[in-house]
């Protein structure tokens, strides 16, 4: 197990979703960091340091990435394309974690370079159950880079 958890940033804009995210993390006693942010345009300035994430400190390097799909102004899937295309950010892995079941969604979230692509539960229950196995591969057996 790594001594420093990863930061884990987590791109919901349902604010319920959020809420039910944090509450399952606590629940699978994980013991990383969380960080909100609520559509595409915001994921891209928190990775890039931009607008009121310029301060030193306000955005610290995330781990791992958990991305909606569905999101306004910017989309999780447009959102994959600027991270993957940009060379300081493309390391991060980015896990797609949405309601859809749609196949299109789950080949274009590869296709652009999504780690994985996880349907949410539908029950709390079952949200608890998949961020175990998330923190257990992510944080456990996988190796991440240092790019701190």
């Amino acid at each position: 197990m790594r001594r420093n958890p990863v930061l884990i940033l987590i791109a919901e804009d349902d604010a319920d979703d959020r809420l039910l995210a944090e509450e399952a993390f606590a629940e699978s006693r994980l013991g990383n960091e969380l960080r909100f942010v609520q559509d595409g345009v915001e994921l891209i300035e928190y990775l890039r340091r931009a607008g009121r994430y310029a301060e030193p400190g306000a955005a610290p390097r995330p781990g791992l990435i958990l991305l909606d799909l569905n999101m306004p102004r910017m989309g999780g899937q447009e959102a994959l394309s600027v991270i993957k295309a940009d060379p300081d950010l493309r390391r991060i892995p980015v896990v797609v974690m949405t309601t859809s079941h749609a196949e299109e969604d789950i080949l274009r979230s590869y296709d652009l370079g999504a780690a994985s692509f996880i349907s949410k539960p539908v029950t709390f229950e079952g949200l608890v159950e998949v961020i175990r196995a998330l923190g257990h591969y992510w944080m456990e057996i996988v190796e991440l880079p240092d790019e701190s």
